[in-house]
């Protein structure tokens, strides 16, 4: 589609880090755009962006872009803070998406790993994180149904096994990655009539990264990043970690999936209508539908484990 406009917003996987080129980063976005002649496009995510970030300085600036297309990648970092709360994470979502598909924007969105499985955290730590996960993945796609956004699903067993796909952070695509995110937006895309032409390749122009890579990363950069993260997310990560085995202990483990799964609950409520039970409605469980959007799709994305039923794509 000639003369698009495409702006890109999020966090550190949409400003490319894990595929370097000469000056910067390129990643997925850049990808994406470059095999579309006639695109205009513009990058406005920041590495360590949360989702306040992206409502707060983001939007406002894609928005003066007046993009066709907007993808709205965000939500790991969030994870990742002692601040976390779903309920606000979900209305700064709904704001940043009703404010880009108000102009007419088509909206490309995409549910995302837990970090705790990227990095193979020990149960105990990582449970408490994918958890956290799968209540923005479940957010995004009631928001993605609500807005009629193309949803991409980066949250599967193969996405996150695949080492070959990440790079040396664990974190990040490796350029790899990016490639493979950018070819399946591409046919996503293609689908609704905006991508022409060949995807971009999935084959890397530069090679893995190795051991040495890797062992390099975590001397410097891995180091300042767990430095930054034991200042915010560490110490609520331990007592997280105590309750999940004091409530392995007690055999009382699923009060925490059912304290998450009410927390979701009226996070959905306060964005979609028609989640959660009537007033007075005491038999009606947590989290189930009553009428009207996000629909089916979304209510199982809320019940399941990974948080993948599809949407869109």
């Amino acid at each position: 589609m000639e003369g698009l406009r495409f702006a890109a917003l999020g966090d550190s996987l949409t400003e490319g880090i894990g595929d370097p080129v000469p000056g910067g980063w390129r990643g997925w976005a850049a990808l994406l755009a470059g095999h579309q002649p006639g695109w205009e496009f513009r990058n406005f995510a920041v590495s360590g962006a949360l989702a306040l970030d992206v409502e707060q300085q983001q939007a406002p600036a894609a928005r003066e872009f007046a993009p066709h297309l907007a993808s709205v990648v965000v939500g790991v970092n969030d994870t990742l803070r002692h601040t976390f709360d779903i309920h606000r994470i979900a209305v700064r979502l709904d704001t940043v998406y009703g404010g880009l598909a108000g102009q007419g924007a088509l909206l490309l969105t995409a549910c995302l790993p837990d970090p705790g499985a990227m990095l193979g955290l020990p149960g105990p730590l990582a449970r408490p994180l994918a958890r956290r996960q799968r209540a923005v993945n479940a957010v995004v796609h009631a928001l993605s149904a609500r807005y009629g956004a193309v949803h991409l699903h980066l949250a599967g067993p193969a996405w996150v096994e695949d080492r070959a796909l990440w790079s040396a952070d664990r974190l990040h695509p490796g350029e790899r990655g990016h490639r493979l995110i950018a070819a399946r937006c591409h046919t996503l895309l293609a689908g609704r009539g905006l991508a022409s032409g060949l995807p971009p390749s999935c084959e890397p122009e530069q090679p893995p990264p190795g051991t040495a890579a890797s062992l390099f990363w975590l001397a410097t950069a891995g180091t300042a990043w767990l430095a930054r993260r034991s200042t915010d997310l560490l110490p609520q990560l331990l007592r997280l970690a105590g309750d999940e085995l004091r409530h392995a202990a007690r055999g009382t483990a699923p009060h925490l999936d059912l304290r998450a799964a009410d927390a979701l609950s009226r996070a959905l409520a306060a964005v979609s209508p028609g989640w959660g039970p009537e007033p007075g409605d005491q038999n009606r469980p947590t989290g189930t539908k009553r009428s009207g959007v996000p629909g089916a799709a979304c209510a199982a994305a809320a019940r399941s484990p990974s948080g993948t039923t599809p949407i869109t794509g």
